[in-house]
């Protein structure tokens, strides 16, 4: 089964940035989207950025011009480029992987941004 694991998270100031890694391994040609999601505290998992391998890709509105997704297809990992970080952008951060149809999901990294 595919597993993802997450890299990247930390504490950053407000305006600063940081850079979130996910590495798939396993039956990765079975995976047919790719993103970034989060949780803050209270609020429920939302959508943050995703891929799909023929090259669609959606941001949330509030990351819109922020965040950039990329990927590293060679090495089976995706990237989540955070700049101009806000207190909102505080969060746990889960790679995201539809393999097959199913979500697969990474262990989370906490992303803290202060003021």
């Amino acid at each position: 089964q595919v597993r993802l694991a997450e890299s990247g998270g930390g504490l950053v100031q407000s305006g600063g940035s940081l850079r979130l890694s996910c590495t798939a391994s396993g039956p990765v040609a079975g995976v047919v989207s790719m993103g970034w999601y989060r949780q803050a505290p209270g609020e429920e998992r939302e959508m943050v950025a995703t891929f799909t391998i023929d090259g669609r890709t959606t941001y949330a509105n509030s990351v819109e011009g922020r965040f950039t997704i990329s990927r590293n297809k060679a090495r089976n990992a995706w990237y989540l480029q955070m700049n101009t970080l806000t207190l909102d952008d505080t969060a746990v951060y889960y790679c995201n992987a539809i393999v097959f149809g199913r979500n697969v999901w990474g262990q989370g990294t906490q992303v803290t941004v202060s003021s």
